[in-house]
């Protein structure tokens, strides 16, 4: 497992998520209430980016079809249809930066 850095800590304030991609796979990396979250940024509904969704407190909802997910573990929080929960990564802060574990 190896570290790649995601950004700076001050590129993702509170309330925000930003998509990074990493080893040709595309992480969306979100900051709630100072906490920093990653899973993946694919939608495993419609495969439509999240981070260009919307993010209310913990949750993401995709813009396309309104699936939503809890960003802190990558649970399916609502769709009418079952579809897999997203992948969740760590991640790391060291000094400013913020580092996601793949």
């Amino acid at each position: 497992m190896g570290r790649i850095i995601a950004g700076k800590t001050s590129d993702i304030q509170p309330g925000n998520m930003i998509k990074v991609s990493i080893d040709g796979r595309d992480i969306l990396v979100a900051n709630i209430d100072g906490k920093f979250y990653a899973t993946d940024d694919s939608c495993t509904h419609s495969g439509s980016s999240l981070s260009e969704g919307k993010l209310d407190g913990g949750i993401v909802t995709c813009g396309w079809h309104g699936a939503q997910f809890d960003c802190k573990n990558g649970n399916l929080v609502k769709f009418p249809a079952k579809i897999r929960d997203l992948t969740s990564y760590n991640v790391v802060i060291e000094s400013d930066s913020v580092f996601v574990e793949v």
